[in-house]
């Protein structure tokens, strides 16, 4: 991986000496990332991406600021330098998992959601994987979802060719259903991709999160994604309601939120989330 002179410039100016190795760390699709080893001074996590939106890498600093300041959430990589095509992290290195680790990351990510908002969204639009997520604020969850949630990406799925023409009405439909699906609930402070890839273990062998989609939004979407592509054990979600009250039957509304992150695949990647997606909506619109 070639070195941004802005990097090379930090490094030298915190005398840290140099790099002096550079290794490749896979598990991303959008972006390439590399642990740096210095000569002088601590190991640092590089992320660049050549084509990416310039703005793409600020809005996940912020994200990963807006975390970091919730205090008793999960820990957080801090940010040390962004530019349009880089973003420069503290390296958490991984340790062997405590013994109570789903327990531990369980109850903090219950008082991250404890951090709460008098409107739904965030200070500015961010990303949701390279998508843009719109994070216009709103008086009430209901429109916050059904508009900057659902129907985003409804139209965007539409436009590209990967909605049938009857699905786009039945999300309709469905976004203005919300009320009676979904329980009323405060605006939480999320990471906003909370999948099993964005939960790693961190230097004190407990939970860290990676690559956040931060906004204020209901912290049982939060908790929906964490079952999307393998769900974490019972003893965390025990854990979370132990710390933190939920409505009755929170887990039956999993796949109402689970279907933006679905309809969000079904953009990036293509059709093969389109079955996934129409069996949601055929369900619900």
């Amino acid at each position: 991986m070639s070195l941004p002179a802005p990097v090379a410039r930090y490094i030298e100016e915190c005398h840290w000496g140099r790099v002096t190795a550079s290794t490749p760390v896979g598990g991303g699709c959008i972006n390439n990332g590399a642990r740096l080893t210095t000569s002088n001074g601590p190991r640092l996590f590089l992320k660049t991406n050549a084509t990416c939106p310039p703005d793409m890498f600020a809005r996940e600093a912020e994200g990963l600021a807006a975390l970091a300041a919730a205090g008793d959430g999960p820990r957080v990589p801090r940010p040390l330098l962004v530019g349009e095509q880089f973003l420069l992290l503290e390296y958490l290195a991984a340790a062997p998992p405590v013994a109570d680790y789903w327990e531990v990351f369980g109850r903090a990510l219950a008082q991250l959601h404890s951090v709460t908002h008098p409107q739904f969204g965030f200070q500015h639009d961010n990303y949701i994987g390279s998508t843009p997520q719109s994070n216009r604020w709103h008086t009430n969850g209901f429109t916050f979802f059904a508009e900057e949630r659902l129907l985003y990406q409804g139209k965007l799925a539409r436009e590209h060719g990967l909605l049938s023409q009857s699905s786009l009405p039945q999300l309709e439909r469905m976004a203005g259903r919300l009320r009676d699906l979904v329980p009323e609930q405060p605006a939480s402070l999320m990471h906003g991709d909370l999948w099993n890839g964005n939960a790693i273990e961190g230097p004190d062998g407990h939970a860290c999160l990676i690559d956040p989609a931060a906004h204020y939004g209901w912290a049982e979407a939060e908790l929906a994604t964490t079952t999307l592509f393998g769900r974490f054990p019972p003893s965390f979600y025990s854990a979370y309601e132990s710390t933190r009250l939920l409505a009755p039957e929170y887990r039956a509304r999993f796949e109402i939120y689970n279907l933006y992150h679905l309809l969000n695949h079904l953009n990036l990647f293509g059709e093969g989330y389109a079955g996934a997606v129409e069996g949601i909506l055929a369900r619900y619109g």
